[in-house]
């Protein structure tokens, strides 16, 4: 990355969790849909996520030439402590650069702190390109509860041509976790609690959900799910298998007493 792309970087540095830039007079992006997967695991005492962004974008011409641009400079804020990170396009993986440390004040404000960025280049840009971004980092803790936040701030990728953008969170975990909530924050002090969905895939948690965001609309902010700790292990399977176990004993029970009425009806007969 030159220090020619700095300033303009700069000026979009907190309209998306993922900033693409792109010349307004040439080209726009959209992106109707991510998929955010989040693994919770532990290790060496210590509560881990896991994330795998798939972000399928489009490109759309604006000038009479038809012509896309083949490069497209990009930032990416990461949280605190962010490990293994892996950036690829339509499969093949891309370098990275520490931006941040490029630019110490080019940091990402959030609801939960300002983070670092790194920044790569996009080469070879078709009309369609699927990007993927993969990194794991520390939960944070706050007041006693665990947290894990994602930016949902898509303001660059809406326009009249595509005015919606849904973003698909599937958060999977093998620990029984507790007191599971969610929230989009509008600001760093007012987060609204939305909803969501659990499952279980065999005894892994799942918690999905879904936000859309709408072109000319105020945008819900970040993502926030926060969670409580781990409770006793105990997979759907293992319940329905115990219920059915007292079921069966229950019955057992019914049929030994029936049973023993019956020969003693017939032992007075």
């Amino acid at each position: 990355m030159t220090k020619s792309f700095a300033p303009l970087l700069l000026l979009l540095l907190l309209a998306s969790l993922l900033v693409i830039v792109v010349n307004p007079i040439s080209a726009s992006l959209s992106m109707p849909t991510e998929y955010v997967n989040y693994t919770i695991t532990r290790a060496n005492g210590t509560l881990w996520a896991k994330m795998e962004g798939t972000y399928p974008i489009f490109v759309t011409e604006a000038d009479s030439s038809g012509v896309s641009p083949s490069i497209l400079p990009m930032v990416y804020p990461t949280p605190p402590g962010t490990r293994n990170i892996q950036v690829t396009l339509n499969g093949t993986e891309l370098d990275w650069d520490n931006y941040t440390q490029t630019y110490p004040t080019a940091l990402h404000h959030t609801a939960v702190g300002d983070w670092p960025m790194i920044n790569c280049t996009i080469s070879n840009v078709s009309s369609h390109f699927v990007l993927k971004i993969k990194y794991e980092h520390p939960l944070t803790t706050i007041n006693g509860s665990y947290l894990f936040l994602y930016d949902l701030n898509i303001d660059p990728y809406l326009s009249p041509q595509s005015p919606t953008s849904t973003a698909y969170f599937n958060i999977r975990t093998d620990m029984d976790i507790l007191n599971w909530k969610a929230y989009t924050t509008k600001t760093d002090i007012i987060w609204n609690p939305i909803n969501y969905t659990a499952s279980y895939e065999g005894t892994r948690q799942v918690i999905s959900i879904q936000i859309q965001s709408e072109y000319s609309k105020p945008l819900a902010g970040d993502l926030v799910v926060t969670f409580d700790g781990e409770g006793t292990p105990q997979s759907p399977s293992l319940t329905v298998l115990a219920l059915l176990a007292v079921t069966i004993s229950v019955a057992g029970a019914g049929l030994f007493a029936y049973s023993k009425k019956r020969r003693g009806e017939a032992a007075q007969a």
